[in-house]
């Protein structure tokens, strides 16, 4: 006997891409399944107070309790980042050569500083712009911790991407979103190893310690492939440095950081923010440059330095070039000390004669 019923429809290649994508878990915390064939959100949305179904699936992360990560609007929060890597660039500053298997070493004082890169490139000061945010989010989620108002923040940091290049202040675009997996790759794969010497109990200890820029990541595409979420662990070492202590070292980075376009403008704000805080300070061009871990000859760099210097237009801090004993030193200053600054003498000037 035969049957009236007509035969079942195969799924298609988009059904089967979506099927695939619900039947996932872990993503659907991430993803719910009515937004797996959407693109990314506007922000108008973003700001909008989620549904109750939705808010309840996202803090049922597996192993987190992590729903006051997300309580600001992720790009109205202020930027910041670890004080302890400030000076010496733990990334690469040109956008041209990715730097795959490669090491660059910084000797110190009391130590030194490795970076060595995988077969995915070096991590790039721009991709760097990632960690910054897991940084500023985790600090603002322990200050809500401390003063009461929320969970303690997991380790794990999972903004939507359209919060990704707001905070970042890149354009909403493909390419831009398909870019964020490459600087994954690169953040997961960059090994940083410090050896430093300290009085540690009274006692004169060399500390060697490593670990990548961030742990596993996953990005979560929708079935458009385009990434919608992003998941990364943020490092051991920086999870710590924040939720241990009651006060992190932390400082926070101007908001125009983002818009630089030259690796070299960055470092030098970064060393800027670190060395010079809201008072001024001085480095050599050379140590500059020994510190930036440029691949070009240091009369290049400081062909470049001079041109910033010549700018002046870096967030926050006016530069200026000065004779030192032994090479050209880089002046930086806070705008707001500018005024006093340049009532002092320069470097090595003699004293003003006193006035009758």
């Amino acid at each position: 006997m035969t049957s009236d019923k007509p035969p079942a429809k195969s799924p298609n290649k988009h059904e089967q891409r979506i099927a695939q994508i619900k039947s996932k878990a872990p993503q659907g915390d991430l993803l719910p399944p009515e937004e797996t064939t959407s693109s990314v959100e506007p922000v108008a949305d973003v700001k909008a107070k989620p549904p109750a179904a939705k808010a309840s699936r996202r803090k049922q992360a597996v192993g987190t309790t992590q729903g006051d990560f997300f309580t600001p609007v992720l790009y109205d929060v202020g930027a910041r980042d670890s004080r302890g890597v400030m000076d010496v660039a733990v990334f690469r500053l040109s956008k041209k050569n990715k730097r795959a298997n490669s090491v660059i070493r910084y000797d110190l004082p009391d130590g030194h500083v490795e970076v060595s890169s995988g077969p995915y490139g070096m991590a790039s000061v721009w991709d760097y712009d990632i960690v910054l945010m897991a940084v500023s989010h985790l600090t603002e989620a322990m200050n809500r911790y401390r003063d009461g108002k929320g969970d303690k923040p997991s380790q794990y940091f999972r903004p939507h991407i359209g919060d990704v290049l707001k905070f970042c202040r890149k354009d909403n675009g493909g390419n831009q979103k398909d870019a964020v997996v490459g600087a994954l790759q690169r953040l997961s794969t960059t090994f940083v190893g410090i050896e430093r010497t300290n009085m540690l109990r009274n006692k004169l200890m060399t500390v060697t310690e490593g670990e990548n820029l961030i742990g596993p990541f996953r990005a979560i595409s929708n079935a458009k492939d385009k990434v919608e979420y992003i998941e990364i662990k943020i490092a051991d070492w920086m999870y710590q440095e924040i939720t241990q202590g009651t006060k992190p070292d932390v400082l926070t980075v101007h908001p125009d950081y983002f818009l630089r376009e030259s690796g070299i403008s960055r470092f030098i704000y970064r060393l800027a923010r670190k060395a010079a805080g809201k008072d001024t300070a001085a480095w050599g061009f050379r140590t500059i440059y020994e510190r930036s871990g440029s691949e070009g000859s240091l009369k290049e760099f400081t062909r470049s330095l001079r041109e910033i210097i010549a700018a002046d237009d870096l967030p926050e801090y006016s530069l200026a070039e000065e004779d030192g004993q032994v090479g050209p030193v880089l002046r930086m200053v806070h705008r707001s000390q500018i005024n006093n600054w340049k009532e002092t003498p320069p470097v090595d000037a003699p004293p003003a004669p006193e006035q009758d």
